[in-house]
């Protein structure tokens, strides 16, 4: 691609993804994870035990932010806090067996609207296209 078309690509990304957030923001049932302590779920999910500070970084919020997301996790059973082995003075996060299975629960009222239009709405084809390109959109935020 061209720079122009890069450049293009990106911009309308953008708004894609905005507009997909807000959508989502829209439809916050209450008792639901919020989209950042989601993300935090997965994430210690897909790559084990972190620090309070990493996740932080790696989420690109403030330490301060980072602990009120985690603070509503623990108290709702979600993540856990334990003692670094290799470093007694940090302390690392992980996701609990509840927190795994709230991240496979496919009942959210929000995911099963998404899948209702994903199923009635687009094809088999762009059903896969959506699937693949989830990767690469997650590595996309990672590498902003």
């Amino acid at each position: 691609m061209t720079d122009e078309e890069l450049l293009q690509a990106s911009a309308d990304l953008r708004v894609a993804l905005g507009r997909l957030v807000r959508r989502l923001r829209q439809s916050y049932v209450a008792g639901e994870p919020t989209l950042p302590e989601r993300s935090v779920l997965s994430r210690l999910d897909r790559e084990g035990p972190a620090t309070p500070g990493c996740l932080a970084d790696l989420e690109r919020v403030k330490p301060q932010a980072m602990g009120v997301t985690l603070a509503g996790l623990v108290d709702r059973g979600l993540v856990e806090r334990r003692k670094d082995d290799s470093d007694g003075r940090k302390v690392l996060m992980s996701v609990t067996e509840a927190g795994v299975k709230l991240l496979t629960d496919r009942r959210s009222q929000t995911t099963r609207r998404m899948a209702a239009v994903l199923a009635g709405r687009f094809s088999e084809t762009e059903q896969r296209e959506l699937v693949a390109a989830i990767p690469l959109i997650e590595r996309l935020a990672d590498e902003l």
